[in-house]
């Protein structure tokens, strides 16, 4: 029992101190310590009590010079301690427990005063590999325990080396001082777990030691890992977060390269010996397109039958080259999508694929899938055929050189613009919404300004590309569905309330029926969509950028060769899961680094007034549309009079940071 005058030993922030009892209760403890606290202490903190009691009526400076003694004598004898020795004694013991009197006299060979015992449990508590202190019992570790936690002991030491030697690179990296050879390693490791931590928070491998190497350097700022890995030159000034975010490769593997190589060395000439193959060589195909494109995937021809006008819809094949079971497919499985951003793009497949054999260029000869769609004047589907073929392209136009060619009445460009109008008449009666919206152009020159203008999608020449793509992909759709078959099927449900009827160009109008609109499905069998205003449709007109498209091509070339089908219902249904995550995580990143640009240009205009349209508007808060740059912002309520949705208004940009996701307009 615990009485006044013992001399008991605590713990106390990690130190051992050294206490008189001064009164002894139940459960607690009286005391006065080595410092001259006087403190009440739970029984259960008392980890050694001496057998020898003292006075505690005498005076009290001696009373402490007492205790300090004590402490000294004990601090003292744990360096006499080798708790290895005294392990190896006990470790193959049957009893794992021990008293700590028993131990400390095998400690020092010989009979054991409180010093000492005291002093052993106090090497006990200052090395852990060997014995754990527990309940006033001292238990030996087992030798597989010892074991791990040596090995644990170690890895520890090696990680506070590293932290060490990281914070001392970091700082000599973020002061422009040389670093020595000898601290490169640690700076690398210490750079690929802050990289890692800024991607990925509370979720990378190693957060807990980003946040200490972190604080051990000073570094508070949210975004200072990225400014450290943009000093390193390991990531771009503008690096594209989102992107490694997402964890969307942007290399391909080294099998993929080989095959993509090794297509492109093959040629075309093979093509001409595959009996269900048809040489389209004769026709006139153009391709029309964006100035900058590179990955030519589709080409338009036309001609005159009997009163009607045969369009040709010629797609790239590139299931002849990729196959199901090839490294090239498999990296379309992982894509999903090519990605296009104002600073490059990431494509679906390899440049020898996508810029090359796969791509229509002009005056090559290419593998292609042709639907062969016989039109009346008024432009009814009066006969499709779709077979495997070879074109090779006569034209290669832009957008706006085509718009001024049908101006000029080119009859290929007129015809096939007179069959757009009506193809569009068309759909539009049958309920679908056209909501034309600008594109939003942004380029980055070398010194990273920020560029942003808007181009008009509806032109004659763009309209004409779209309505043609809708009507091979509605055409290709039912080809599958007629059969019976199981595929890839896009369907939109009538929208929620409607807003726009016929064609409307009204920016207003078209930003709140966007609003309306219902959601999207992929599925195995054919729907109608209605925002399209077709009874079915799929996509197979960009096979180079989509794995969708790719994977209907596959199931075309099985019903028009009249094979085993490529794929099976469940295949089919496996394959929506995968279009689905991968076009979800493409379209996170492309609409966030979107906004990153668009946010970059506008920190170049801190306080510049912007015209906005207002889209909807509380008491409490506005909802705009930024009118020269498209973007969607919110901004508090002005005093006074609120603003009529549809008005136009003046807003000022009062705060940006991109890297931060943040703006903030006022009136």
């Amino acid at each position: 029992m615990t009485t006044a005058g013992k001399i008991i030993e605590y713990l106390d922030g990690g130190k051992f101190i050294c206490a008189f009892v001064t009164e002894a209760q139940e459960k607690r403890l009286r005391l006065i310590n080595q410092t001259g606290r006087e403190i009440n202490l739970p029984l259960s903190r008392v980890l050694h009590i001496s057998k020898r009691s003292h006075s505690v009526t005498g005076n009290r400076e001696e009373m402490l010079r007492e205790l300090q003694e004590a402490a000294d004598r004990r601090k003292t004898l744990v360096d006499t301690i080798n708790l290895e020795e005294i392990w190896e004694l006990t470790a193959d013991e049957e009893t794992e427990a021990f008293e700590p009197l028993f131990l400390a006299e095998l400690a020092f060979g010989s009979e054991a005063d409180d010093d000492m015992v005291a002093a052993f449990i106090r090497s006990v508590f200052s090395d852990r590999l060997y014995f754990k202190f527990r309940e006033g019992e001292i238990h030996a570790h087992t030798r597989e325990q010892v074991e791990q936690l040596r090995l644990q002991h170690e890895k520890e030491q090696s990680k506070q080396a590293l932290l060490s030697n990281g914070v001392l690179a970091i700082s000599r990296l973020m002061q422009d001082e040389e670093i020595d050879a000898d601290l490169k390693p640690a700076l690398d490791q210490c750079l690929s777990v802050l990289q890692d931590f800024y991607l990925f928070a509370g979720d990378a491998p190693q957060a807990a030691m980003a946040r200490e190497l972190l604080k051990m350097a000073n570094l508070h700022d949210p975004h200072a890992p990225f400014h450290l890995l943009v000093k390193a030159g390991i990531w771009e000034p503008n690096e594209n977060i989102p992107l490694l975010r997402q964890e969307i490769p942007t290399t391909f593997s080294l099998a993929a390269r080989q095959q993509a190589e090794m297509l492109l060395q093959q040629g075309t000439s093979d093509l001409f010996s595959d009996q269900g193959r048809i040489d389209l060589t004769a026709l006139q195909p153009m391709t029309i397109d964006g100035p900058t494109t590179l990955d030519y995937d589709d080409a338009l021809s036309i001609t005159e039958e009997d009163g009607n006008y045969l369009v040709g819809v010629h797609i790239s094949d590139v299931a002849h080259y990729v196959k199901p079971e090839d490294p090239l497919f498999q990296e379309a499985m992982h894509r999903g999508t090519s990605l296009y951003f104002p600073e490059g793009q990431i494509p679906m497949l390899p440049r020898h694929l996508s810029q090359g054999i796969c791509s229509l260029i002009q005056d090559e000869i290419r593998a292609t899938i042709s639907l062969m769609i016989l039109l009346s004047p008024e432009a009814e589907v009066l006969r499709v055929r779709i077979k495997p073929s070879i074109i090779k392209v006569a034209r290669r136009l832009t957008y706006e050189e085509a718009d001024q060619l049908i101006e000029r009445d080119d009859w290929e460009l007129q015809t096939l613009n007179m069959l757009r109008i009506k193809l569009r008449e068309k759909r539009v009666a049958a309920g679908a919404l056209l909501l034309p919206f600008p594109d939003v152009n942004i380029s980055v020159n070398g010194n990273n300004t920020v560029q942003v203008t808007l181009s008009d999608t509806d032109t004659p020449a763009r309209t004409l590309v779209s309505e043609m793509m809708i009507l091979a992909n509605t055409e290709a759709a039912r080809f599958v569905a007629d059969r019976m078959v199981p595929g890839l099927f896009r369907a939109q449900g009538p929208p929620r309330k409607r807003l726009v009827h016929g064609q409307d160009n009204d920016l207003f109008l078209n930003s709140l029926q966007r609003k309306q609109l219902s959601r999207g499905e992929l599925l195995t069998a054919a729907k109608a969509h209605s925002g399209l205003g077709v009874g079915q449709y799929t996509t197979i007109t960009s096979p180079i950028r989509r794995l969708l498209d790719l994977l209907m091509q596959h199931q075309l070339h099985s019903l028009i060769r009249r094979e085993d089908l490529r794929f099976n219902e469940k295949m089919c249904k496996d394959f929506t899961a995968v279009i689905s995550r991968t076009l979800a995580s493409a379209n996170a990143v492309k609409q966030q680094r979107h906004r990153y640009w668009l946010l970059k240009y506008l920190e170049a205009r801190k306080g510049v007034s912007m015209k906005a349209l207002v889209l909807d508007a509380t008491p409490r808060r506005i909802f705009l549309l930024l009118t020269d740059i498209l973007l969607d912002i919110d901004i508090p309520a002005p005093a006074g009079q609120i603003p009529e949705p549809g008005a136009m208004v003046q807003v000022k940009i009062a705060k940006v940071d991109a890297l931060d996701n943040n703006v903030r307009f006022e009136w």
